[in-house]
């Protein structure tokens, strides 16, 4: 645990109307589905971390769109309501380049998510939020 917030990225990567989702393997989300993300590393650009990130755990390679929004993940101890995580995740909006999804590193399943199937997943709300937005931000930029 450290009493500084964590820069991390996440990437929402499209292909087609599908958006790439992984589902952790590791505490403390085990279990939960997610965008594919990560610590940026010392020296680490964001939009690099993002990248790699995404390649690490789903196989997959993009093209970077833009910064969705920087959303701060904040996770409180069960027993005694501290803080005892911090995130300030840089979310960036990605359409796929190549690869199929294979999950890796700390994610334990990763695939393509269509939006009927991703209306019905169990998401935390800024997931959702940021999903839809950098929908909104690859359709604005497509010709």
């Amino acid at each position: 645990m450290t009493d500084k917030p964590q820069p991390s990225v996440g990437t929402v990567c499209f292909r087609g109307e599908d958006v790439l989702l992984i589902r952790r393997g590791t505490k403390p989300l085990a279990g939960d589905w997610s965008m594919p993300g990560g610590r940026i590393e010392f020296g680490e650009r964001a939009e690099a971390a993002a990248l790699r990130e995404l390649a690490e755990e789903t196989g997959v390679t993009a093209r970077l769109i833009g910064l969705v929004d920087v959303v701060d993940a904040i996770f409180t101890s069960r027993t005694t309501g501290a803080v005892a995580r911090h995130y300030l995740l840089f979310d960036y909006a990605a359409v796929w380049a190549s690869g199929e999804p294979v999950a890796g590193d700390d994610a334990d399943h990763a695939e393509w998510i269509s939006p009927a199937r991703l209306a019905e997943l169990p998401l935390w709300a800024e997931t959702r939020r940021v999903i839809e937005a950098a929908r909104e931000m690859v359709s604005k930029s497509s010709p």
